[in-house]
């Protein structure tokens, strides 16, 4: 399509393509599958469109990479992609070629052979759009190379690394700032997911992006539930919670390459799918490992932050960070690749003062006094945000100068759990004592050390065994102090000493409890149990596991990872909307016309023959509450299921005789209920929990489970909830 000459953002000559919203979006559907774009999505593809230089800030799994990928689709020429990740590279351009779109990277995996056949396609205008990274990029064999072909736009990835402020600086994207000067009508777009208020001014001057359109969306992960965990027996809450997740995929994060090491060997002991990976290992050994993991034959990996950085794998369930991270930038980003297919997804960060107090000796290392400063305020600001007894989400948002802006339900364990304050003042007393007693020149590791009457070695030769509080807070628990810790710390009774090996002082505020009788109401220490895992919102739970067998089968057929196929939220509406033709597969999200060619005929011959064994009847989509059925409508398969229960068989039982999984046995029994089928409740409720159950529905509806199991808490699961549910459907007095 040719475009029209315009001047734009001040620079001359420009092409402008006027295609107009329905094109978009009939491409958008065509060629991934979706119906309608995420928030700043279509705005952000019609300016580049128009010839504009734009600035994107867009948190992960808001959806950025597909700003810069569409556009090329609609117009001429060849788009350059500036990335500094070799394996998010890879990864969508993998994803990219499924689509049928003609994408390639080029990059150091390479061997010269393929660099060359590569750079001869793009030379010959047979790729639309190009990933390289920087140092590439601006090489003058490269840059004659890209001066043969009409560049459409260029899109500068993770461009927070630009800044020096940043998190993650990279002196080779400085370099950028030529592209101003060897391509001037050419439109410049830059993308990051994380930048401060100051790393966001550094890139659009750095950049000469002054003039161009902003767009910013929220940092906000609605889908992300946020939890702070005492780091005291770790491990053994560590597998409590990975036993619950099943066989989903999920990342750990530990500081040092020895603890990933030791901790990946532990869980693979422990019967877990668990690699370690860092930057002592070999690259091709790292390479096996990432893709081990991508392609889902590794669930668990255990990492340093060495991993992740554009790892596109957007069904990470959970991210785990076993060590403290050294800010929140860091933290947010990392955390951030859970969900990022928007389905619901944890993020546990094991907390202890401890680790603030390893990070600070470690930053304490670091020759300049400008990068001591610096890395000890984050640190600060890190460690305020894991011991604060606020939202997590609200406060993680506050950093990035966003307010939270409503919120249905609990978001994280502040919030579902508000801490409530108590008298502390006897214990803060001790504690206070204790830091005066030894100085002012200790940590608060060694301070609870003195206070538990530790027997170690740099007690007993500092002398604080002979201390008068030696040994007088034995009774509480280390994490208990450490809680303590770092609430006198955030709520100014205590304060660091800057440079001096992590020592705490007593501020005036904490002379005040010492001596002038002041009281101290700190928050309680939370309860340590983790999050159960929401397993509501996938209709037929069994289908949904062979789908993702399936999509494993035809992932592996292709050498790609598993999400090329399919991503899990698009598997899930299949599961629940039992599509029966190629037409209604295309009505689900996420399925496109050539996803529906490759794939169609093996995704419906496995809904077919599951609903064939289940009675299970194709859903235009999931609703609540259902149709309401008569005793003889009832499927064959629920009725088998029925008469088991009548002859007085359990749910367990009938499940195991009949090789189906317990949610789908529920599913029968909460069938039978809504067709007024007779049967003791009783038996599968008890009393007591139907009674709260019923409650908690009258009071917040019963279409959306979560919310009922959010206020519930511990010791209910979701079969009884449906259960529940389906008997109130049918006659609110049977419970």
């Amino acid at each position: 399509m040719v475009g029209e000459a315009a001047h734009v953002n001040g620079s001359p000559c420009r092409r402008v393509y006027p295609i107009d919203g329905a094109r978009i979006l009939a491409k958008l559907k065509s060629v991934y599958g979706y119906d309608s774009f995420r928030p700043l999505q279509q705005e952000i593809i019609r300016s580049i469109l128009q010839g504009q230089d734009v600035f994107v800030l867009m948190p992960t799994g808001g959806g950025k990479s597909l700003c810069f990928q569409l556009p090329v689709l609609l117009i001429e020429g060849l788009a350059v992609v500036v990335s500094p990740l070799i394996a998010l590279m890879k990864d969508q351009v993998d994803a990219l070629q499924a689509l049928g779109v003609p994408a390639t990277f080029i990059n150091s995996s390479l061997d010269s052979s393929e660099i060359g056949r590569r750079q001869a396609a793009v030379a010959r205008g047979v790729v639309r759009l190009l990933y390289v990274a920087p140092e590439r990029l601006m090489s003058p064999a490269f840059l004659q190379l890209l001066s043969s072909r009409e560049i459409s736009y260029f899109a500068i990835d993770e461009a927070h690394c630009i800044s020096e402020w940043g998190h993650d600086f990279r002196p080779e994207y400085r370099e950028l700032c030529r592209l101003r000067d060897l391509f001037p009508t050419t439109p410049l777009a830059a993308f990051t997911a994380t930048a401060t208020r100051r790393v966001r001014a550094d890139i659009r001057s750095h950049l000469r992006l002054e003039n161009a359109a902003g767009f910013q969306g929220s940092f906000n992960r609605p889908n992300l539930f946020y939890e702070v965990r005492p780091k005291k027996a770790a491990y053994e809450r560590l597998v409590a919670y990975l036993k619950r997740r099943g066989h989903v995929s999920g990342i750990i994060y530990c500081q040092s390459r020895a603890g990933t090491d030791g901790l990946a060997a532990r869980l693979r002991a422990d019967g877990f799918s668990a690699a370690a990976y860092h930057a002592g290992l070999e690259s091709d050994e790292r390479r096996r490992r990432q893709e081990a993991f991508i392609k889902d034959d590794v669930r668990i990996m255990v990492a340093t932050i060495a991993f992740g950085m554009g790892i596109d794998k957007p069904d990470v369930r959970f991210v785990i960070h076993y060590d403290l991270p050294k800010n929140l930038e860091g933290y947010y980003q990392e955390s951030g690749r859970a969900g990022r297919d928007g389905e619901p997804s944890d993020c546990i960060l094991f907390y202890s003062y401890a680790d603030v107090a390893k990070q600070q000796y470690f930053i304490d290392q670091k020759p300049s006094p400008q990068e001591r400063q610096i890395a000890l305020h984050q640190l600060r600001q890190m460690a305020n945000w894991a011991s604060d007894i606020t939202c997590r989400r609200r406060a993680l948002l506050a950093y990035f100068d966003e307010p939270l802006k409503g919120q249905s339900g609990p978001c994280c364990d502040v919030c579902r759990a508000p801490a409530q304050d108590v008298d502390s003042t006897i214990p803060a007393q001790m504690f206070l004592s204790c830091v005066k007693r030894t100085g002012e020149q200790f940590s608060v590791a060694h301070v609870i050390a003195v206070l538990q009457g530790s027997r170690k070695d740099h007690v007993l030769r500092a002398g604080h065994d002979k201390l008068s509080t030696y040994g007088i807070g034995r009774d509480r628990p280390g994490e208990e102090w450490q809680h303590l810790a770092g609430e006198l710390l955030r709520r100014g009774y205590l304060r660091p000493a800057i440079g001096e090996s992590a020592a705490v002082k007593v501020t005036d505020r904490g002379h005040a409890v010492l001596f002038r009788g002041e009281r101290v109401r700190l928050p309680a220490l939370p309860e340590a149990a983790l999050p159960v895992p929401d397993s509501a919102g996938q209709p037929h739970q069994p289908l949904f596991d062979q789908l993702r067998d399936l999509r494993k089968r035809l992932a592996d057929e292709r050498a790609v990872p598993p999400y090329v196929i399919f991503h899990d939220a698009t598997l899930s509406q299949i599961a629940a909307r039992l599509p029966t033709s190629r037409e209604s597969l295309l009505q689900v999200q996420g399925v496109g016309e050539r996803k529906a060619v490759d794939f169609g005929e093996a995704v419906l011959e496995c809904v077919g023959e599951y609903a064939r064994q289940n009675g299970a009847q194709p859903l235009d989509a999931p609703s609540w509450p259902p149709k309401r059925r008569s005793p003889g409508e009832l499927s064959a398969t629920t009725r088998k299921t029925l008469e088991l229960f009548q002859a007085g068989r359990g749910i367990e039982e009938i499940a195991a005789d009949r090789g189906l999984a317990v949610s789908t046995v529920e599913g029968h029994m909460a069938e039978a209920l809504e067709a007024g089928e007779a049967m003791d409740l009783g038996r599968l409720v008890a009393e007591e929990k139907r009674r709260a159950i019923a409650e908690a529905m009258a009071e917040l509806g019963s279409a959306a489970l979560r919310p009922i199991m959010d206020r519930l808490g511990d010791g209910y699961s979701y079969g009884e909830l449906r259960l529940v549910r389906a008997a109130l459907s049918r006659s609110p007095a049977s419970i």
